[in-house]
């Protein structure tokens, strides 16, 4: 299989630092030409989920913007320019919940549109989190902390609790891990 080839490139729209429109010209391997092909760059983040010592899953009940009505959410978290993603991961675990955590296991990342770009995600499952501090989360929607158990964990996911793609794919890919 050949890949797609982006002949040309030009940005119809630019809102800060963090997204940007393109208009690309791309070659599919059969020679054809699209010449309007919109791409999409978001700022890449990570996602979080964090078990305690005390075995309980760290998550939030909260309001997004783009979320219709509450959601639980692991922790997450923008990656800033030349940030490595494990070191936005602790970050925002310690940010957003004041924990920190001894084992850090990298499950992964995936871009959020195989069709028009986003932003690509990183996953973290933490291990052993313990609270060092009160948080200081400078996230613009209310948010509650919440230690689930394992089975409260799994039936919010099948009951579709979390709301976001990237949501539900780092718990599951955490209890893959956990071959909970």
């Amino acid at each position: 299989m050949e890949p797609w080839k982006t002949l040309e490139r030009r940005t119809i729209l630019e809102h800060g630092s963090s997204f940007r429109v393109e208009s690309h010209t791309v070659q599919l391997p059969d020679g054809r030409v699209i010449p309007d092909w919109p791409w999409i760059i978001a700022s890449d983040f990570v996602n979080v989920l964090a078990v305690t010592t005390a075995g309980e899953f760290l998550c939030f009940r909260q309001t997004k913007y783009g979320v219709d009505g509450t959601s639980l959410a692991p922790v997450g978290g923008r990656i800033e320019p030349g940030e490595d993603p494990l070191d936005t991961a602790k970050r925002e675990l310690l940010e957003e919940t004041g924990y920190e955590a001894s084992k850090w296991i990298d499950l992964g990342n995936c871009r959020m549109s195989a069709t028009y770009g986003l932003a690509t995600a990183h996953f973290f499952l933490a291990l052993d989190a313990r609270c060092v501090t009160a948080p200081h989360s400078d996230d613009l929607e209310e948010q509650h902390l919440l230690h689930l158990s394992l089975s409260e964990l799994k039936n919010a996911l099948v009951e579709g609790q979390f709301k976001a793609v990237s949501w539900v794919a780092i718990v599951g890919l955490a209890l893959q891990h956990l071959k909970a």
